[in-house]
């Protein structure tokens, strides 16, 4: 094992590392058992957008930390904090009226008419009205958490022409379905080892949907080393283009599964290219 590789190993450990205690503090948040609530601007990324079939036929309303929310069940409840496991300590009767302040996962903070704020779940407030007698609109709010998140690190482990294979990427997304990606990647044969790099430009056209595919073109570089016991054996060090295509799975708004296959062609002369395939599977997380 060569000292990049080494490296470049002990780099990759550290990153899984580092995903997995975040992920392990991530979870508990997803079911709003912690106690830290969101920053008042997440609020407005509740956006107006039907998400039964019963909603398509219902014009397109936004949603304002400002607009007041009228109770139309007998009654709503107000926990202490966000999650069940909070007390409930206050209910706001039918006809009254609400505001949201904060919001953490599927529960909201609001402030009733007395001033009282505690803590709603999400399915209690999609059954109030705005003042417009419209009913109140709501998005996946996990969905829109990951839509507003624009960095992303990852790695993934898989097999490169039958060889092991390790890559890290990370992206920036600059538009709801696209996004541009760099990724190293190393792969340590019987023969030889490899290291590449490539820059691709992502297309996620179903980036709204918490399973989403995607698809992906890019270029780069392409190193081959020789065994130094192989006699004759010479060093490539070429150009190198790719395609790709994959599938996303988003655990919670920061934590992304991922699965691709690739097709990575090495321009290793002007008339001469050499055309390798592979797939992996990896962790990825927002920023």
């Amino acid at each position: 094992m060569t000292k990049d590789t080494l490296i470049f190993r002990v780099l990759l450990s550290r990153i899984l590392l580092s995903a997995a205690v975040m992920l392990t503090i991530a979870l508990p948040a997803r079911h709003a058992l912690a106690d830290e609530p969101a920053n008042e601007a997440a609020v407005n990324a509740v956006a107006a957008e039907p998400s039964t079939t019963d909603d398509l036929e219902a014009p397109k309303v936004k949603l304002n930390v400002a607009d007041r929310l009228q109770v139309t069940d007998p009654y709503i409840e107000l926990h202490t904090g966000p999650g069940r496991g909070f007390p409930i300590f206050f209910v706001v009767p039918r006809g009254q009226g609400v505001w949201i302040e904060l919001r953490h996962t599927d529960w909201f903070k609001v402030r009733t008419e007395e001033g009282k704020e505690g803590w709603v779940t999400r399915a209690q407030l999609e059954t109030t009205l705005l003042a417009s007698g419209e009913k109140t609109p709501f998005r996946d709010v996990l969905l829109n958490d990951f839509l507003n998140r624009k960095v992303q690190l990852g790695a993934a482990y898989g097999e490169f022409k039958k060889e092991p294979m390790l890559k890290i990427w990370t992206s920036y997304r600059f538009a709801e379905t696209l996004s541009v990606e760099a990724t190293a990647g190393q792969v340590q044969g019987v023969f030889s080892g490899t290291e590449f790099w490539h820059v691709n430009l992502i297309s996620e056209p179903w980036s709204d949907q918490r399973i989403s595919p995607f698809f992906g073109i890019g270029l780069g570089k392409f190193k081959n080393f020789p065994n130094q016991s192989l006699v004759g054996a010479i060093a490539t060090n070429s150009k190198l283009a790719d395609a790709t295509f994959g599938v996303r799975y988003y655990i919670t708004d920061r934590f992304v599964l991922r699965a691709d296959y690739s097709i990575y062609t090495a321009f290793v002369a002007d008339n001469r290219s050499l055309e390798y395939r592979a797939a992996t599977a990896g962790l990825s997380f927002f920023f």
